[in-house]
C-alpha cells in the first residue's frame, strides 16, 4: 500500500508535458530556426601568430574568404582557421561578408587577445542596416504566440519568403493599462515613465505561406496585437547588406586589461558583436575578463545560435550595464549550454528585445545581479534548465528602475529553473508569465505550476522542437545535447537503493562548465599554407598645416570657416524613439551599442561634421555619467546601477571605496584612457578635412547652481581618493544650491594646486603634436583672473618643455583683459574668443569674473538688448585690430546667425557656407575695414564686400588691374561670376561681393 501511494506521489510530481499549456512555440529560435545544424565551412585561408599585432593579418585573411564564392550547398564562402597560440590585436576585426567564419585551431590552443583602450567588441559581424520599405497593411487582431497574422487585404507582390516589419506601437491607452504612464512622484516625474513611441514593437518575420488574407510567419508573435491598443502594420521590405551564415568557433577570445587594477574598464568590452545579420552562430568559445558582454546580439540581428561557450574572470566596476554576459537585443536568438561567472546580468534581454529568444541549459556562478529582461518590454521568452547562483529571475514590472523601465516581459517561461528568487508577475489578462517546474523563493501573480518539483519533460525547447520537427530525432537530441539529470530519487529508498544513492552521492557532479568543456568539435581544423602578412600601402599625402596667418586661423594656407558643434553633455535615452534626435558625441558611452546616441562611432562622428560644415568640435566632460542623478536629486545612490547613456569624465576610477553613484572612487592623478583615446582618434582622423577639437579642460557646471551639479563631481572629497580639501558633508546653501567655485579655483590651497596642475598638463600630454586641437580653459568658465592666470602658466611650463599648442581665451570680458595686456601671459594665447561677453543695441553684457556666478545665473540679472550685426563686427574688430597676430573667435549671443559679422571683421572660424578653397586662401592676406554702414575685406588679391544698404557704394580698385567680379550667396555659399572690371566697381543691390585680381 505504501510502496503503491509513493509511486503514485512520484507520477503525480513528475508532470507529463501535455498537461503544461505554454504561451508560444519558443523552438524557432536559433539558427535556421534550430531546423539545420550549423555548417562545417570548408578552411580556405591559414594564419599563424606573429608575434607582434595580428589585426591587420587576421583582417586580410576575413577579407580574402569575403571574395569567395559560396559554397552551393552550405550557403558558406568558408573558414579562417588560426593556428595555436596567442594573437594580439591591436584593432577590432570585422566580418561584412556573408558566409565567413572564424576558426580557431581548439579553445585552449588559439586565443585572440584584443589589446588597446577601446571599449568595443573583438569582433564585430555586421551587415548594412539600410532597408528598402514597401506595401503597408494594417493587421488584425492576433493572439501572443500566433504563428500567423490576418492583414485587411494582400498586396499583390507579398508572396512566399517576403519578408515582413510587423510594427506594434506603443500608445498612450496601452500604457495607461499597464499603468506604466507613471512610477509616482506626480506629473514632475513623469519624464521617467513610459511615453508612447517609446515601447514599439518590431517582428522581423517571413511569409512561410499564405491563405486569403492570412499569412503564415516564421516565428510567432510574442505579444498580443489588439485594435483597442493600436493594433500593428505589416511593411514590406528587402535588406540588401543582411548578412547570413557567419560564425565564430573553438577559441579562446580574450580582453588585456591593467592587471594593476582589479575594476578596470579601459579596455575591451564586448568578446562579439553581430548585428544586422541572421542565421549566424557563436560556438564553443571561451571569453575572458570582458567587462561588458561575451556575446551581444544587436536590434537588428536574429535566428542566432550561440552554445557551447564559457565566460570567465570578468574584468570591471559591480554596476549598471557591466557584465550583461549574454545579452539579446533582437529575436530568435537561442543561448544554449553556456556558462557564466561573477556575471552581474549573466542571461538578459535587452529593451524591447521583440523576441522570442530562448536561453537553454544556462548556469552561472556567483551572480551579482538578476537575470531575464532587464529592461522595457521583451516578450516572448524562454528560460529552460537555467540555474543562477545566488541571485534572481525576474519577469515583472521594474517600475522606476533601468530608466523607467516598467513591465520587462510578456508571455515568457520559466521552466525548471533554479534562483534565489523567481520573480513572475503577469502584466494582464492575455500575456501571461509561466513558472513551471522551478526552485527558489517565488513572488508574483503570474501563472506557477509544480514548484520545488520536477517535471517532464525535462527540457521544454527540445521538447518543442521535437514535435515540430518529427523527422530525425536522434539528430535534434545531438544538436540539443541535453545533460539530463537523475530526478527519480525517493525520499523513502529501499535499503538496496539507499546504498546506491549513498555510492552515487560521492561521485562529482557533472557541471555545465565541464558539460561544455566536453563537446566535441567536428569541423576542419587542418592547418594549410599559412598567409603572408602584406603591408599595406603608405599614405603619400602631406599632414595637412595649421597655422597662424596675419591672425587667421589656416588649414594649408586656407582660413578656416563652419559651424560648432557642442558635444552633448548630460540627459539622453537610449531607446530607438530617442536616438533619431541625438547629437554626436565622443566621449558618450553605452555598453554593447554604437552609433549616435550610443556609443557613437569616431569615423561617423568625423563624417557627419564633414558633411554639416563643422569646423570646431566642442568638448567638454560630461555634468556627470549615470543618468539617474538627471533626477537633480543630491542623494547618494544605494548602488552601482548605474543608467546610459554614459558622458564620460576625464579621471579613471581607482577600483577603490565607493563615490555617491554607487561605483569605485576617482583618482584625479590617473587619467579616463579611453576618454582621451577616443578624443585622440577624432583629431586624427579629422586633421585633413579641417576640423579643430576645442578640448576644455574644465566644466563650470560642476561647481555652481544646482546642487546636484555636484553630488556626483570627481573633485568632490566624497568621490576620489585624493582628499580634495571640500567640506563633508557638503554645505548646500539653502540646502539645495553649491557655491564652491571660490574654493575650486584657489590655486593658493596646497592640495588642490598640485591636483590643478598634474590634471592640466595632463590634458595637454594627451594631444601633444596634434596641430588641429585648441585647449580652451574651460565650458562656461566665469572663472576669476588668478585662476586663468595658473591655468596659462602651467600650459607655458608645459610649452617650453613640449613644444607650442593652440590656446584659445574664453573668459569674461575684465580677465581677457587683463591677461592680453599681460606682456608675458599673453604671448601663451594664440586665439581670442570672445564667449562670456557681448555688444548689443544697449552697450554691452561683460559680467565680471570670479564672483562665483554661472553665465545663466549672469544673464537672469543683467538683461542686454539685442545683438545686431554691427555690435558683432565692433567686438571681433576691436580686438582682431589690437591683437593682429591672434585668431578671433565670436562665439557669444546670436552665434551662429551672426556668421558673416565675424568673417568680416576679421573673426576666424565664422559660421559661413563658403567651401571655395581660392576665397579662402584669398582672404588671409585681407584686413577689415568699414566704409559707411557697409563691410570691407581688403588685400592684395582682392576684396570682400557686404553691402547692407540700398545706397549705391563706389569702391575704387587699388591698381589697374583686371578683377573677376562675383557675387556670393549669403546661405547657400554659392559663388556667381558677374563679369569683369578694372579701376573701379559700384555697387547698387544688398549682397556679398568678392572682387578677385586675376
Amino acid at each position: 500500500m505504501k510502496k503503491g501511494f509513493l509511486q503514485l506521489l512520484f507520477l503525480l510530481m513528475v508532470i507529463p508535458s501535455a498537461a503544461q499549456v505554454l504561451p508560444m512555440d519558443y523552438s524557432y529560435c536559433g539558427y535556421e530556426r534550430s531546423e539545420q545544424p550549423i555548417p562545417d565551412a570548408a578552411v580556405k585561408v591559414y594564419v599563424q601568430p606573429t608575434g607582434g599585432d595580428d589585426a591587420l593579418l587576421i583582417q586580410q585573411a576575413i577579407d580574402m574568404v569575403s571574395r569567395q564564392k559560396p559554397d552551393a550547398r552550405l550557403g558558406v564562402r568558408g573558414a579562417v582557421l588560426l593556428g595555436d597560440g596567442v594573437f594580439n590585436l591591436a584593432t577590432p576585426l570585422r566580418i561584412r561578408t556573408s558566409g565567413v567564419v572564424l576558426r580557431g585551431s581548439g579553445r585552449d590552443r588559439t586565443i585572440l587577445r584584443k589589446t588597446g583602450y577601446d571599449r568595443g567588441a573583438l569582433l564585430y559581424i555586421e551587415g548594412q542596416p539600410q532597408r528598402i520599405y514597401g506595401d503597408t497593411v494594417d493587421v488584425e487582431n492576433t493572439p501572443a504566440g500566433a504563428l500567423s497574422i490576418g492583414v485587411k487585404s494582400l498586396p499583390k507582390t507579398w508572396t512566399t519568403g517576403t519578408r515582413l516589419l510587423v510594427w506594434r506601437p506603443s500608445t498612450a491607452d496601452w500604457i495607461r493599462s499597464l499603468g506604466c504612464e507613471s512610477f509616482g512622484g506626480g506629473q514632475r516625474m513623469g519624464y521617467w515613465a513610459w511615453h508612447p513611441g517609446d515601447i514599439d514593437l518590431r517582428w522581423n518575420r517571413r511569409i512561410m505561406s499564405y491563405k486569403g488574407n492570412t499569412l503564415a510567419l516564421d516565428a510567432p508573435v510574442t505579444l498580443s496585437i489588439e485594435q483597442r491598443w493600436g493594433g500593428a502594420k505589416a511593411v514590406a521590405y528587402t535588406q540588401p547588406g543582411l548578412l547570413e551564415r557567419c560564425g565564430v568557433e573553438n577559441l579562446t577570445l580574450e580582453s588585456d586589461y591593467d592587471r594593476t587594477l582589479p575594476k578596470d574598464e579601459n579596455h575591451c568590452w564586448d568578446g562579439v558583436s553581430i548585428t544586422d545579420a541572421e542565421n549566424c552562430w557563436v560556438r564553443m568559445v571561451t571569453f575572458r575578463h570582458f567587462a561588458g558582454s561575451s556575446v551581444v546580439v544587436g536590434r537588428s540581428a536574429s535566428q542566432v545560435t550561440v552554445e557551447d561557450c564559457k565566460s570567465l574572470a570578468p574584468v570591471s566596476e559591480i554596476g549598471g550595464l557591466r557584465r550583461r554576459t549574454y545579452l539579446v537585443l533582437g529575436e530568435k536568438t537561442l543561448f544554449q549550454r553556456c556558462y557564466s561567472e561573477y556575471g552581474i546580468n549573466d542571461y538578459a534581454a535587452g529593451h524591447t528585445a521583440p523576441g522570442p529568444n530562448a536561453f537553454v541549459q544556462c548556469d552561472s556562478w556567483q551572480s551579482y545581479g538578476p537575470s531575464g529582461s532587464i529592461s522595457s518590454m521583451a516578450p516572448g521568452l524562454l528560460f529552460d534548465l537555467v540555474n543562477i547562483d545566488g541571485n534572481d529571475l525576474l519577469f515583472r514590472n521594474l517600475e522606476l528602475e533601468k530608466f523607467g523601465a516598467g513591465w520587462n516581459t510578456a508571455n515568457s517561461t520559466l521552466w525548471q529553473c533554479t534562483a534565489a528568487g523567481l520573480f513572475c508577475y503577469s502584466p494582464d489578462t492575455l500575456n501571461r508569465n509561466y513558472s513551471i517546474g522551478c526552485w527558489g523563493q517565488i513572488v508574483g501573480n503570474g501563472e506557477y505550476s509544480k514548484m520545488n518539483e520536477h517535471v517532464k519533460p525535462y527540457s521544454a525547447y527540445r521538447d518543442q522542437l521535437l514535435k515540430r520537427l518529427t523527422t530525425d530525432r536522434d539528430e535534434i537530441d545531438k544538436r540539443c545535447r541535453v545533460l539530463e539529470r537523475n530526478t527519480t530519487a525517493s525520499s523513502s529508498p529501499t535499503m538496496e537503493v539507499a546504498m546506491k544513492m549513498s555510492a552515487e552521492a560521492l561521485l562529482p557532479r557533472t557541471t555545465m562548465e565541464a558539460w561544455i568543456d566536453s563537446a566535441h568539435f567536428e569541423a576542419d581544423i587542418t592547418p594549410i599554407k599559412p598567409l603572408a602578412y602584406k603591408s599595406p600601402k603608405p599614405s603619400l599625402q602631406n599632414p595637412s598645416v595649421y597655422a597662424l596667418i596675419n591672425g587667421w586661423i589656416t588649414k594649408n594656407g586656407a582660413v578656416l570657416v563652419g559651424q560648432k558643434h557642442q558635444t552633448p553633455w548630460w540627459s539622453g535615452r537610449t531607446i530607438s524613439s530617442f536616438l533619431p534626435k541625438a547629437k554626436a558625441a565622443l566621449t558618450r558611452f553605452v555598453p554593447g551599442e554604437e552609433g549616435t546616441g550610443l556609443t557613437d562611432r569616431v569615423d561617423s562622428v568625423v563624417e557627419t561634421m564633414k558633411k554639416s560644415h563643422t569646423v570646431i568640435f566642442s568638448q567638454n566632460y560630461g555634468l556627470w555619467t549615470d543618468r539617474r542623478r538627471d533626477d537633480h536629486e543630491r542623494i547618494r545612490r544605494k548602488n552601482g546601477d548605474v543608467w546610459a547613456p554614459f558622458f564620460e569624465q576625464p579621471f579613471a576610477r581607482s577600483g577603490q571605496g565607493t563615490a555617491w553613484d554607487g561605483l569605485s572612487l576617482y583618482d584625479l592623478t590617473k587619467p579616463n584612457l579611453w576618454y582621451f583615446y577616443r578624443l585622440r582618434q577624432f583629431a586624427e582622423k579629422s586633421q585633413d578635412i579641417g576640423i579643430l577639437l576645442k578640448n576644455q579642460h574644465y566644466f563650470q557646471h560642476n561647481i555652481l547652481e544646482a546642487g546636484a551639479h555636484w553630488v556626483d563631481c570627481p573633485w568632490r572629497t566624497a568621490n576620489n581618493v585624493n582628499h580634495t580639501p571640500f567640506l563633508e558633508p557638503v554645505n548646500f546653501t539653502g540646502d539645495k544650491r553649491i557655491f564652491t567655485a571660490q574654493l575650486f579655483y584657489d590655486t593658493t590651497n596646497e592640495s588642490l594646486r598640485p591636483l590643478h596642475r598634474q590634471y592640466i598638463r595632463q590634458m595637454l600630454d594627451a594631444f601633444k603634436g596634434q596641430p588641429n586641437v585648441v585647449h580652451s580653459i574651460g565650458e562656461e568658465f566665469t572663472g576669476p583672473l588668478q585662476f586663468v592666470r595658473f591655468w596659462l602658466d602651467v600650459v607655458a611650463e608645459w610649452e617650453t618643455e613640449n613644444g607650442r599648442t593652440l590656446v584659445a581665451l574664453a573668459v569674461t570680458k575684465d580677465v581677457q583683459d587683463s591677461i592680453l595686456n599681460d606682456p608675458i601671459r599673453s604671448k601663451i594665447v594664440d586665439i581670442i574668443d570672445i564667449e562670456q561677453w557681448y555688444n548689443h543695441q544697449k552697450g554691452q553684457y561683460a559680467p565680471p569674473g570670479g564672483m562665483n556666478m554661472a553665465p545663466r545665473q549672469y544673464m537672469r540679472k543683467i538683461r542686454g538688448g539685442s545683438v545686431r550685426f554691427d555690435d558683432v563686427y565692433r567686438a571681433v574688430a576691436e580686438y582682431r585690430t589690437s591683437y593682429p597676430d591672434k585668431a578671433v573667435i565670436y562665439s557669444a549671443q546670436k552665434y551662429p546667425e551672426m556668421g558673416w559679422a565675424a568673417l568680416m571683421a576679421g573673426g576666424s572660424c565664422a559660421n559661413v557656407p563658403v567651401n571655395d578653397k581660392m576665397f579662402l586662401r584669398d582672404i588671409t592676406s585681407m584686413k577689415p575695414q568699414k566704409i559707411d554702414d557697409n563691410y570691407l575685406l581688403q588685400g592684395d588679391c582682392g576684396y570682400v564686400v557686404y553691402k547692407t544698404t540700398s545706397t549705391p557704394l563706389s569702391l575704387p580698385l587699388a591698381s589697374s588691374s583686371t578683377y573677376k567680379y562675383m557675387q556670393i550667396d549669403a546661405k547657400t555659399g554659392d559663388i556667381t561670376e558677374k563679369g569683369m572690371v578694372r579701376r573701379q566697381i559700384e555697387f547698387i543691390e544688398r549682397g556679398i561681393y568678392w572682387i578677385r585680381k586675376k
